[in-house]
């Protein structure tokens, strides 16, 4: 726009002399002279009809607009009865009961520039066409790979044919409960008493004990009065922030920049004011804050694990700004619940890890937060998501929220079986902490190699590769010539030129694994020609990749993790007692010993 401006204003003499402040005058003062299509001219449209160019150009879209406004008239100027005509005269008739219709539709199209032939209609394949053409000439485009987990061999899955088989690096089943035999036994017993589906909404024929004692238990877990069950988190983020933003008076929704898409569907959903404050950063949070009036209901909404490039929210300072300026707090814990403290509860447990682990939940940071919203599908390994907080709360986001009233309610085996992984977990911390320790181990084998692992103190492992063609390329490679499964992540998911590889080690990738992802990515590396992070050191680092001081330390502490205790042990007897560190030492082997050497000699 500027660029047509200053080419205008260097060609008619008019827009050369006339002052910026003369030209908005000149175009919001108006003249009582009457307009091609009603109303009234501007003086600087006046100004425009004498100039022997602009005047020429104006007359043609004048001549065109009062076409189309005169077909539109008689669209609109149709007699409107109580029912339909249906004409079963002849063709004839049809035609004179039509023809204000036909006139109108020859004038629009006269308009626009038809002069013969007839208006084509609307070309819906062709479309989708443009919209998938530019998804592959960005390099976005979504490929899906047939990939079956295989329950029994976890972590490996099989391909379209069965005798294909893959390691699976990226799967959201961080602990593997998905094929946990505590939780398959009692959704089979479940499916074989209740059936399969649930029969309908919550609100008509899907209520059951099923939903009441998983949300009994969620509400347990997290230390909060009530819960309440969705089809997924997504639903959940999305209803509850749009039924909260919308009927809350004059609400405002501060959200963090990199807040999940649902989140964001929420707000938007809400049709309330929404401010975005820079991801993780509590002085721009602040600031924002301070700049809205005490008295209007605020929402400050953020995550505690970024799933894409593993940073964790702080969530202590975020409450305290919520306590100052009259906030109330939404915590996505998606994938932290089952992951972090003593119980799994997430990570604002784990910030006051001796206090939970003692049982003691008052005025402990996950006390402060108001409404906390997680999933059964990830760390849980079943299906759907949830919210927790106050009773009140929980009742009107179950009385008022569409997604919740209007969706089919979970199956009872789903949400038996989600009962199951949770209380499992809330008993047996082992699995989270092999997988604190199989993470650590890749992270350092990664680095050791010079591969770019993008720094953060949690269990995702984010490689970046920074263009959407080179990363679909290094995950083609990785399936196809080392049957190891990894996605690509692009855009939208990450910013475009942020584009990576999102791997996610649980329990069961031992070190034989280990041993060949590593392999396959360094090799991959090299025949690609992907940056490494000293390549991007040397340009000044790139989302932390390379940068000097970004030391990112683990969220689990050694002695959180059992490793002091393990080297204690080792030292004393060359083999640790207790159950956390036998299954130690018989899933890691010589790695285990290795770790456990390395932090003593710290």
């Amino acid at each position: 726009m500027d660029s047509v401006l200053r080419q205008s204003k260097a060609m008619c003499p008019f827009l050369k002399a006339a002052s910026p402040a003369t030209l908005r005058a000149l175009s919001t003062s108006a003249r009582p002279k009457p307009s091609p299509c009603g109303g009234t001219m501007s003086k600087l449209q006046v100004l425009g009809h004498r100039c022997p160019v602009m005047g020429k150009a104006m007359a043609v879209q004048s001549a065109r607009a009062g076409a189309v406004a005169t077909g539109l008239r008689a669209f609109s100027g149709q007699p409107k009865t109580g029912k339909a005509r249906i004409h079963t005269s002849g063709l004839q008739e049809a035609r004179t009961a039509d023809g204000p219709i036909i006139e109108a539709r020859e004038n629009v199209r006269r308009a626009l520039g038809h002069n013969g032939g007839s208006i084509d209609k609307f070309n819906y394949e062709g479309f989708y066409t443009t919209e998938l053409d530019k998804k592959h000439k960005d390099k976005s485009y979504r490929y899906f790979n047939n990939i079956n987990r295989l329950a029994k061999e976890f972590p490996r899955a099989h391909m379209a044919n069965k005798d294909e088989r893959v390691t699976v690096w990226c799967a959201n089943d961080y602990l593997g409960m998905g094929r946990n035999k505590r939780v398959l036994n009692t959704m089979k017993e479940t499916l074989d008493e209740y059936g399969a589906g649930a029969g309908g909404t919550r609100n008509i024929s899907g209520h059951n004990r099923h939903a009441v004692e998983l949300e009994n238990t969620l509400a347990k877990l997290h230390a909060k009065e009530a819960a309440l069950i969705f089809s997924s988190c997504y639903v959940a983020n999305d209803a509850t922030l749009a039924t909260l933003g919308s009927k809350m008076p004059d609400c405002v929704i501060l959200s963090d920049s990199l807040n999940h898409a649902s989140m964001i569907q929420g707000i938007r959903h809400s049709g309330t004011k929404k401010v975005v404050f820079k991801h993780n950063d509590v002085a721009d949070l602040e600031a924002k804050l301070a700049s809205l009036p005490l008295h209007v209901p605020k929402i400050i909404a953020f995550e505690s694990v970024y799933s894409m490039c593993g940073s964790i929210g702080p969530i202590e300072g975020i409450c305290d700004l919520a306590d100052k300026y009259g906030a109330i707090t939404f915590l996505d814990e998606v994938h932290a619940v089952g992951m972090y403290g003593p119980n799994g509860a997430g990570v604002a447990e784990h910030l006051d890890w001796e206090a939970h682990q003692k049982g003691s939940t008052r005025d402990t940071i996950m006390d402060r937060i108001d409404i906390i919203t997680g999933t059964l599908g990830k760390a849980y390994g079943c299906v759907g998501g949830y919210i927790a907080g106050s009773g009140k709360l929980v009742d009107m986001i179950r009385s008022l929220a569409p997604g919740f009233i209007f969706t089919t309610s979970l199956p009872p085996a789903t949400m038996a079986g989600a009962k199951a992984s949770i209380e499992y977990q809330m008993e047996y911390d082992d699995d989270r902490k092999l997988q604190q320790l199989h993470t650590r181990a890749v992270k350092e084998e990664l680095n050791n190699r010079d591969i770019p692992v993008i720094p953060n103190p949690s269990h995702i492992i984010p490689i970046l590769v920074g263009n959407a063609e080179l990363a679909k390329a290094a995950s083609d490679m990785l399936l196809q010539d080392y049957q190891i499964y990894v996605q690509s992540i692009n855009y939208p998911t990450v910013p475009v030129g942020q584009e990576r590889l999102r791997i996610t080690p649980t329990p069961g990738h031992t070190k034989e694994y280990r041993d060949e992802l590593v392999e396959a990515v360094d090799q991959i590396w090299t025949r690609l020609g992907i940056k490494r992070t000293s390549q991007w050191a040397a340009e000044g680092g790139f989302i932390g990749v390379g940068e000097q001081g970004k030391v990112e330390e683990p969220l689990w502490t050694d002695g959180q993790l059992g490793i002091e205790q393990a080297t204690k042990e080792m030292k004393a007897n060359g083999r640790p007692d207790g159950s956390f560190t036998e299954a130690l030492l018989e899933r890691e082997g010589s790695n285990a010993t290795r770790l456990a050497g390395r932090v003593a000699a710290r």
